[in-house]
């Protein structure tokens, strides 16, 4: 991913190219693991890129003072995260789609896909949080207390949101067996 292409910030007189260089390897270093989460909270390739994007624009504009604390990549993550919850509460959802399309008899090396598909699918279905409190909890293994630090909540939140989701999941997963 490269930074003039990710984050469109004007950069003025002040900004050296040092601040430039430092910005381009940060994303360079950490721009795949962002877009993963980011796939995986909004559920789609293009919106996750866009995700990325904002989110890298919104740091990019104060680097200095989040780089200076030590840690870009938490807050930039944290970023994404209240973005992708306040894309979520915006979105309009007047046409769903009504129906599935048939499935066709798969291939056993296909198994594995079909699984992860299903997977991100039933993740699709949650609401914004529980998604958020899921994927930062299980795909990127944060503790309880990391995921609430990010999302702004109490751990008893993250805890809630957390059991709810996978309740969620599961009946979504199993059928309603």
């Amino acid at each position: 991913m490269n930074l003039s292409e990710a984050v469109p910030v004007t950069v003025s007189a002040t900004r050296t190219a040092a601040y430039v260089a430092d910005v381009d390897t940060f994303v360079r270093e950490h721009g795949a693991a962002l877009a993963r989460t980011a796939f995986l909270l909004t559920g789609d390739h293009q919106l996750a890129e866009d995700l990325v994007q904002t989110a890298l624009a919104k740091v990019a504009v104060r680097w200095d003072r989040v780089a200076a604390k030590g840690h870009p990549g938490a807050y930039v993550r944290q970023t994404m995260v209240r973005t992708a919850i306040g894309w979520r509460r915006r979105r309009w959802r007047g046409e769903m789609p009504s129906g599935d399309v048939p499935e066709t008899r798969a291939a056993d090396d296909l198994v594995a896909v079909d699984r992860r598909d299903r997977l991100r699918r039933a993740l699709l279905t949650l609401p914004p949080r529980q998604r958020a409190a899921v994927v930062l909890r299980f795909y990127e293994d944060r503790t309880e207390a990391d995921v609430a630090d990010l999302m702004g909540c109490s751990v008893g939140t993250v805890k809630s949101q957390t059991a709810r989701a996978l309740a969620h999941l599961r009946t979504e997963l199993t059928g309603g067996i």
